[in-house]
């Protein structure tokens, strides 16, 4: 996620990785007023989300510099084994637009930029974001403004209602994926999931990275001490903050696990109208399964911390009021940031991950490459090596990010599949070993729908 984001992955998470799509309307607004002032002139037009300056991820400011083109040919080819390269030459910049919320993410990003510059001699610039409207919005606002062809934003880390808001404003590039030689490893002819993102066909606009779903976690501590256990399925959670009030949250749902949370309770609640969420919303399709959300949610609330009259705003400080004790039960879209927390002592080593009973929402999260992208063989070649074994299998180590591969691994050689053998077992980590129902994203017009029903319902509660 793209958690995207995708912190997605950690992006599935992560990839996050899932913003607004009202923010898309004022990168129009921005488009106008940027472009009435004179002040879009080039790719380096915007400032960087959080006020970063632009570094490269060692740290290092990046200068501004006239790119060499990179042909296809020959930066695919190139491996490590060959000669070091003149570090004098101008090296292709690619800005990789991502969540920058997981230590996690941005630390495999890392690895990756080391990767690329060694083998393909690309600069890897990942560019942090804590929404990925804000890069849409972006590249939208240039498209506004006439800039087609040296846009300030190369890769995103997408899925869901950001692909479709770029998708329907054409501002990806198409029909591009299946020029990456790893793409073929996915099998998309066997597995639709490759080639859909919440109920749209990709059209070769955005490849797969990773797949994420959610799980819960819990202090077993807590449990034990309250009498109690976790809730396995949403009404068992609803009985579990009715004997424990205080102890769950879940975040707005202007926040990518806060509106995740929504899905899963809306498809969960409706079981008989399941096939509703997997076609575009329709206003008759969202009145026939709001009843039972909200009367759901209209007994939930008032059991949750504050009352549930104060909600959280960002999906980092579930993990956080975990760790400070203050709740004992929460959720993630990103199984193995949890072990991973335990080991970074973020939380307490008495936390368990669970999936529930009733099903798992889950999602692939995608690498998008944009329409003005100036610099796109050097980004296909990033994304080829992002899908490649040895960058899934480091991606999927728990110790780095645990982050699924996309790889089919029937397409892998005996050596290949070798890279993604089983390590230990964390106490803290989901049990992989028990199977899982999982629940496909709904239709990404559904997000907006439900978002919108949501407050019009509750109102701000931050």
């Amino acid at each position: 996620m793209p958690r995207n984001s995708a912190s997605v992955s950690t992006k599935a998470t992560c990839l996050r990785r899932f913003g607004k799509f009202s923010r898309l309307i004022k990168g129009l607004a921005l488009a106008s007023a940027v472009f009435s002032s004179q002040l879009i002139t080039a790719s380096h037009s915007f400032a960087v989300p959080f006020d970063i300056p632009s570094v490269d991820v060692s740290g290092n400011e990046i200068q501004s510099q006239h790119q060499s083109p990179v042909r296809a040919s020959t930066v695919l080819k190139r491996t490590s084994a060959q000669s070091p390269k003149d570090d004098t030459q101008s090296k292709p910049l690619v800005r990789f637009h991502a969540w920058g919320g997981s230590a996690q993410v941005n630390g495999y990003l890392q690895w990756v930029a080391a990767q690329v510059s060694q083998r393909f001699n690309i600069e890897l610039q990942h560019v942090k974001l804590a929404d990925t409207s804000d890069a849409v919005s972006r590249v939208l606002a240039e498209k506004a403004a006439g800039n087609h062809d040296n846009g300030s934003v190369d890769l995103i880390w997408i899925n869901g209602e950001n692909f479709a808001a770029m998708k329907k404003h054409n501002l990806l590039a198409k029909d591009w994926v299946k020029e990456l030689d790893h793409f073929a490893l996915t099998r998309p002819e066997k597995n639709s999931a490759m080639v859909t993102d919440f109920g749209e066909p990709t059209l070769g606009m955005e490849a797969p990275w990773g797949k994420a779903s959610m799980v819960f976690y819990y202090r077993s501590a807590h449990m034990k001490a309250l009498g109690t256990a976790p809730g396995q399925t949403i009404n068992e959670l609803l009985r579990f903050s009715q004997k424990a009030p205080g102890r769950f949250t879940y975040p707005v749902p202007s926040d990518y696990l806060g509106i995740s949370f929504i899905k899963y309770a809306a498809i969960a609640l409706n079981g008989d109208k399941q096939s509703l969420f997997y076609q575009p919303v329709t206003e008759s399709s969202l009145q026939a399964v709001l009843p039972a959300l909200w009367a759901y949610l209209d007994q939930l609330h008032p059991t949750m911390w504050q009352q549930g009259k104060y909600m959280l705003r960002q999906a980092s400080q579930l993990q956080r009021l975990v760790g400070t004790g203050e709740l004992t039960l929460a959720f993630s879209f990103t199984a193995a940031e949890i072990p991973s927390a335990v080991n970074r002592f973020d939380l307490p080593d008495d936390v368990r991950t669970y999936a529930m009973q009733d099903g798992s929402l889950a999602n692939v999260h995608f690498v998008g490459l944009t329409y003005n992208s100036k610099n796109k063989t050097a980004a296909k070649t990033v994304v080829n090596f992002l899908l490649s074994p040895e960058a899934q299998a480091e991606k999927q180590k728990l110790e780095v990010w645990g982050d699924d591969t996309v790889l089919d691994m029937a397409s892998l050689t005996q050596a290949q599949a070798m890279l993604f053998k089983d390590e230990a077992v964390h106490k803290s980590a989901l049990d992989k070993s028990q199977s899982a129902v999982l629940l496909a994203e709904p239709h990404a017009s559904w997000t907006d729908k439900l978002r919108e029903a949501w407050y019009k319902r509750y109102g701000a509660r931050y």
